[in-house]
């Protein structure tokens, strides 16, 4: 069987990501320093990514996106370029849920963890607000995923029965503080969604065949983009 390239793009969060792996595994990766540069930088990273590899575009067997929840005008850039690419290729098209991305990739840096352990990956949905899921040790989901405004008794009944929890991605890091003397909560700091963290989820499932459809696959928002009216000038 001739080794399968994955090109992967993560646009959910303000970080802007791509990673071409081999057959699962990561070869080469380039995360933006900078945020939100998805409509400035996307093209010219996969462009460098190619380069870095010595392949060109014909050498990808399928696109994988990152399909969110996450940031609206970052999941359509990345959504966008993923489909252009598949149609122009005349390839499969992989996408990945962003929160089960990044509960793969932290449990790679993560070590063993206790059964009493639940991981919370976490994205910004601005001020108390997060998308998150409940997965335990095993991978295992306890709560699919959702939104959530966080407050002091948000994870009250996890904690009575005994569970250690990790929160983690770029809505994790403005909890720190809050729960800082609980030795129960754990915030690890300055997490967030990269695009190799897809790598081993998009492999397996082209193997097993499961790919869009180009033409009708959507983002998954979670929640609806809403337009507020700019507020008017007193002066006017």
């Amino acid at each position: 069987m001739s080794d399968i390239y994955i090109l992967s793009i993560e646009t959910a969060t303000p970080l802007c990501s791509v990673s071409l792996a081999k057959n699962g595994v990561t070869l080469h990766e380039i995360v933006g320093e900078e945020p939100n540069m998805h409509a400035s930088s996307l093209t010219l990273f996969i462009d460098q990514l190619l380069q870095k590899a010595s392949l060109q575009m014909k050498d990808l067997s399928a696109i994988a996106v990152s399909k969110g929840p996450g940031s609206y005008t970052g999941l359509r850039i990345g959504v966008s370029a993923a489909k252009g690419l598949c149609y122009a290729l005349d390839i499969p098209m992989i996408a990945n849920n962003t929160l089960d991305a990044m509960y793969h990739g932290f449990m790679v840096i993560s070590g063993e963890l206790s059964d009493k352990t639940l991981l919370f990956p976490m994205i910004d949905a601005r001020r108390q607000e997060v998308y998150t899921q409940v997965l335990d040790s095993q991978a295992q989901v306890i709560e699919s995923t959702k939104a959530l405004i966080v407050d002091a008794t948000s994870f009250d009944a996890y904690l009575a029965d005994g569970h250690h929890l990790i929160f983690f991605g770029s809505g994790a890091d403005k909890f720190d503080e809050q729960f800082h003397a609980n030795p129960a909560i754990q915030v690890a700091l300055g997490f967030d969604a990269k695009a190799s963290f897809q790598d081993a989820l998009s492999y397996e499932k082209f193997q097993t065949g499961e790919f869009e459809d180009v033409a009708y696959f959507e983002p998954y928002y979670l929640k609806d983009f809403m337009v507020t009216a700019p507020k008017k000038s007193p002066l006017l």
